[in-house]
């Protein structure tokens, strides 16, 4: 019974001693990230970098995000890809990680590789204006206007009087010959922005 105790009172020691060293380090992380949000506003991103890179463990998420924008925020694109994709690796589902990955993707011009992100964002969240409205932009670049149209008219669909919706969905319907309903929608979008230049250009080429 005497070991026994002793066991106890050992197990019970460690069991205290590692939780209070994770309350220590819990709050020193804390400590580094408020360091890095005020460097941060500072725009003295190498700080902000450097306040809680000392922290960096491979299996945080929280900090393999915060690493690739405080990056990205450095204009080192490259650095800031390899924390947005650990942090995406790690949590597969999370949309943010995702859309902080496009930056710096967007940053280099890979835009293969950014709209693969926006496709996986809208299977994971499929009314997600971010995705469906800048996937829709670029495939209204690249002249694919079936694919932009269908983004637009989901934009559309969920926010009727958006500005950019609106504006968009008109330019990819023009492109397409489809004038009247170009027309209503330069409309609408010029009910949003009255002087706007591009809905009006948009407009005179409608005969």
């Amino acid at each position: 019974m005497e070991i026994l105790k002793k066991q106890i009172i050992a197990i019970s020691c460690f069991v205290f001693a590692i939780s209070s060293y994770g309350q220590t380090d819990n709050l020193a992380l804390r400590k580094a990230f408020k360091e890095s949000y005020t460097f941060e506003y500072n725009k003295n991103y190498g700080e902000a970098i450097s306040s809680i890179a000392k922290f960096h463990e491979d299996n945080s998420y929280e900090l393999q995000l915060r690493l690739g924008w405080l990056y990205y925020l450095n204009k080192n694109y490259t650095q800031s890809q390899g924390y947005y994709s650990k942090a995406a690796s790690l949590k597969p589902y999370a949309v943010e990680a995702k859309l902080g990955l496009v930056k710096p993707l967007s940053a280099l011009e890979s835009w293969d590789k950014v709209l693969q992100l926006y496709e996986e964002v809208i299977k994971i969240d499929p009314q997600n204006y971010t995705a469906n409205y800048w996937a829709g932009a670029i495939y209204y670049s690249r002249k694919k206007y079936e694919p932009a149209s269908r983004l637009f008219e989901k934009i559309i669909n969920l926010y009727p009087f958006d500005y950019d919706g609106n504006h968009m969905l008109a330019w990819t319907y023009l492109n397409m010959g489809k004038n009247n309903e170009a027309k209503a929608f330069f409309n609408k979008a010029l009910l949003n922005r009255p002087e706007d230049s591009s809905s009006l250009e948009g407009l005179s080429k409608i005969k």
